[in-house]
């Protein structure tokens, strides 16, 4: 096996940068050690660019006292880490007759005749280890994928729990709570692969859509006998379409059949705005702060709702599991506000954004960031949503160009 790889790597023209940057990447995966890569790169410094040309071997031909003096190994470590370089296929053994390493060049530097560790094998699998590592970048891609909807999901969960119980609603609380504990005990301490990681995220799911299931009896059920309390005269109880954990101050919504334009907002219609709450006092320093914030202008964008759930499938799936069929902006902005704390965007920021932004543009804005975060492509999702608020105060937020941008490039 060793001779093959041998052969084909003499047939292989490959510079000998791209060889040794491919199995540095995959170096953990195929069990090298850093000994091991050590002699590798001392053993690579010895050879020369045409070495690795087509119809050229790479062999090392160095001494055992020079190669201890350039790595600091012992004779039996110097030993140990050759072998297992040969053993995983990445150089191989060219013995001389009388077991000597020795070589010698023409008057161009091209190898004549040599004898001691060739490095063939490496540049026969250049091509195999690159392979390699973009699989290992795509399985580490998605792991970190499962991981935030995992972390999405476990919080999504602990806060209708919490909530139910907080609020007294009856329900198998204590049975949900136990199956929870044991899926959180289920999290892999390290590193764990996509198949186990996409398990626990389905488990998490189903756990999470019987958790929706029970909350929502519940409050159906208390919303009947609390109606059915009332005494005659006395207006219906307001149904309850907020998390209980939810503000006091956080408004309802009404739902309507028409779909407002984006660039709508509480302040364009003339009516007082309560997406901040008011406080019974206010100070000079709140009221510089508002007069500063209603200088600034709202965000006029042309985005209809189903744009903005094509343009991002993974907040669009998170948004119908919570909130069911979303036929306006305000279903939308209001599964917003529930999944905003899931992606570590404090009320705040939220509120900040809404204020400047408009409630349709923020919401637009946070949609993308949660797509944004769960592709990966957003650290710190508070942070980008505040960098998005000050880019609409200079005039520079473009948020049609961003929607429009993501449908293209996955069409294309």
């Amino acid at each position: 096996m060793a001779e093959q790889l041998a052969n084909a790597g003499e047939q292989q023209d490959i510079h000998k940068t791209r060889a040794f940057v491919a199995v540095k990447r995959v170096g953990a995966k195929i069990g090298l050690k850093a000994g091991d890569m050590l002699l590798l790169d001392t053993l690579g410094a010895f050879t020369q660019a045409q070495d690795w040309t087509e119809g050229q071997r790479p062999i090392v031909w160095a001494s055992n006292a020079y190669l201890m003096e350039q790595t600091g190994f012992s004779l039996s470590a110097l030993k140990r880490h050759a072998r297992r370089l040969a053993e995983l296929g990445v150089i191989s053994f060219r013995d001389s007759p009388n077991g000597k390493r020795w070589g010698r060049r023409d008057a161009e530097g091209r190898i004549v005749e040599a004898y001691g560790f060739d490095l063939s094998p490496l540049a026969a699998r250049a091509a195999e280890f690159e392979q390699l590592h973009a699989h290992l970048q795509a399985e580490r891609a998605l792991c970190q994928r499962l991981k935030r909807q995992i972390t999405v999901a476990r919080r999504m969960i602990r806060a209708r729990i919490e909530a139910a119980i907080n609020a007294a609603l009856s329900g198998p609380w204590a049975q949900l709570v136990d199956l929870f504990e044991q899926l959180l005990g289920q999290l892999p301490r390290r590193h764990d692969t996509s198949d186990r990681l996409g398990r626990l995220f389905a488990w998490f799911r189903d756990l999470q859509a019987q958790v929706e299931q029970s909350y929502l009896a519940a409050t159906q059920v208390d919303e009947a006998v609390e109606n059915a309390a009332e005494t005659p005269g006395q207006l219906p109880t307001k149904a309850r379409e907020m998390d209980p954990k939810r503000s006091s101050y956080d408004p309802h919504t009404p739902t309507t059949k028409q779909l407002e334009p984006v660039g709508c907002n509480p302040c364009d219609t003339g009516k007082t705005s309560t997406l901040v709450p008011h406080m019974a006092t206010e100070t000079p320093q709140d009221r510089a702060l508002k007069d500063r914030e209603s200088k600034v202008p709202k965000v006029p964008t042309a985005l209809n709702l189903s744009t903005v759930l094509q343009a991002c499938p993974e907040f669009a799936s998170w948004a119908r599991h919570v909130g069911g069929f979303l036929k306006t902006w305000n279903d939308l902005h209001r599964v917003a506000g529930q999944l905003r704390p899931m992606i570590g965007v404090t009320e705040h920021a939220w509120n900040v954004a809404q204020d400047r932004l408009g409630k349709q543009a923020a919401t637009a804005a946070l949609a993308l960031v949660f797509e944004k975060h769960s592709t990966g492509e957003v650290a710190s999702p508070g942070g980008y949503l505040r960098g998005m608020v000050e880019k609409a105060g200079a005039g520079e937020l473009h948020l049609e160009r961003s929607f429009y941008g993501r449908l293209g490039g996955r069409a294309a």
